[in-house]
């Protein structure tokens, strides 16, 4: 039987032409089918979809491939009103109308649960994604990077889907006004000083990056200049430049990475003028930014997930919350009215002098943080008589440390309240805590319209054994 389903397998050859019925979305966002019993990614393909599709790449265990024609279309797809949206490869779902998106995205969801865990996902309660009431211009930072053309000029943008090739972007339909704004002036600049450019082949060059972040609310913004060393020609010549042109920009910063990697940040920060900091207001909370401080990029949408957070957590005025992976506080101090005492813990020292300092400015006085992992302080508060009724948690998208979660199961909290952005390994770490926490409800919160990308609430409470 195996020997005939590999046979069978390995009649698909790249660059072959064959029909395809489209079942569902696939976690990046690309239609998913089967050929001969393979799955099948095809990006730009809708569930319903029946396509002709021509094999990109074949793998033993799947396959790639690309759109030839579409004989019968989705009800629900629609025209892309960006005009590089199929080169560049920010957004995957422009061509989905946005009402659908949210659908296939508690979908998503859903999928990773069947697939990574062993509960009866059936039975969840697993709820409608909240979306937005106008799903663009939402992004708060943008982080484009910077390369020279023969001519001389210099273009900024994202790289285009599954290739090196840049592709200069000068009004991105889901970032901020400001940002675009912004960045394009900045580009501008770089190209009128003739600052060199990092050219990533013969790794010589100097700007790299430009990233702009703007306050929502404050209309402040701030810009970091990515540099492969601290020197560059025209220097104060380029900053007097920018705050002439560009008011609104209240802190100027530069970065130096000279390292051969794909991260956009590193280590050496470098405050050139302006403030250090720019201001962002989610409903009654005001935070200070610093260039690296980890912040949600849709603030309209993050109001939304931190009220689910509250919703879960169903704070009385008694509880001690534990907030993990914590940035500068914002969950925390989200939740801080209704808490009798929050304690939040992160490993990056920035971050909590941010967070401090944002408990310190509101009068915030039952919220404190430390430097480190939550494994490490989790235990030790305990041991020292402080146990959490509520752990709150906001992980990278690789999900939990394993030994984060080895540490919740020896303190015990009442209630685990999960906030991810990475449906894969929220579903791996439900599983791995499944024994000892059950699954009250999951609800999917959309954080970024046009994207594959869902984010999730997920309230776990105790079981009683």
């Amino acid at each position: 039987m195996k020997d005939k389903q590999q046979n069978t397998i390995a009649k698909l050859k790249v660059g072959q032409t064959f029909p395809l019925t489209i079942k569902r979305l696939g976690i990046n966002g690309e239609g998913v089918g089967y050929f001969k019993r393979q799955v099948v990614f095809v990006p730009g393909a809708l569930p319903g979809e029946e396509v002709v599709v021509e094999a990109t790449k074949v793998q033993p265990k799947f396959s790639e491939g690309k759109v030839k024609k579409i004989r019968k279309s989705s009800p629900f797809r629609v025209q892309a009103p960006c005009p590089i949206y199929e080169q560049c490869g920010g957004c995957q779902l422009q061509h989905l109308a946005y009402d659908q998106q949210l659908q296939e995205k508690r979908d998503i969801v859903i999928q990773s649960l069947e697939r990574h865990t062993k509960l009866k996902v059936d039975k969840l309660d697993i709820r409608p994604t909240i979306g937005m009431e106008d799903p663009w211009n939402y992004r708060n930072k943008s982080q484009f990077q910077v390369g020279q053309q023969k001519s001389g000029a210099i273009i900024a943008g994202l790289y285009g889907l599954d290739s090196h090739r840049l592709i200069p972007i000068q009004n991105c339909m889901v970032q901020h006004p400001l940002t675009n704004k912004v960045s394009e002036e900045v580009r501008k600049i770089l190209e009128e000083f003739q600052i060199p450019i990092y050219d990533e082949r013969k790794q010589k060059g100097i700007v790299r990056t430009i990233v702009t972040r703007a306050g929502f609310n404050s209309g402040e913004v701030q810009v970091v200049l990515i540099t492969t060393q601290k020197e560059m020609p025209r220097k104060k010549l380029v900053m007097a430049e920018i705050q002439k042109r560009l008011p609104e920009v209240k802190s100027l910063v530069q970065n130096i990475n000279g390292n051969k990697t794909s991260l956009i940040f590193g280590e050496k920060t470098i405050h050139l003028s302006g403030e250090e900091v720019i201001q962002e207001t989610l409903g009654d909370l005001n935070f200070e930014l610093s260039a690296r401080a980890f912040f949600q990029l849709n603030p309209v949408q993050t109001v939304k997930l931190y009220d689910e957070v509250k919703k879960a957590a169903a704070l009385t005025g008694k509880e001690k919350i534990a907030d993990a992976y914590c940035g500068v506080g914002t969950i925390g101090l989200w939740l801080a009215d209704g808490a009798n005492e929050v304690r939040g813990m992160d490993t990056i020292e920035a971050a909590i002098t941010d967070a401090q300092k944002n408990a310190d400015r509101h009068g915030i006085k039952n919220a404190t943080y430390v430097a480190g992992t939550a494994e490490h302080w989790l235990p030790q508060w305990v041991e020292e008589g402080w146990r959490p009724d509520v752990v709150v948690v906001d992980p990278p998208r690789t999900g939990c440390d394993r030994k984060l979660l080895d540490a919740i199961k020896k303190v015990k909290p009442k209630k685990f309240v999960y906030v991810s952005c990475n449906p894969s390994t929220l579903a791996k770490d439900i599983d791995y805590l499944s024994k000892d926490y059950k699954v009250e409800y999951l609800q999917p919160v959309d954080m970024f319209p046009h994207t594959a990308h869902v984010e999730c609430v997920v309230l776990m409470s105790r079981v009683e054994k």
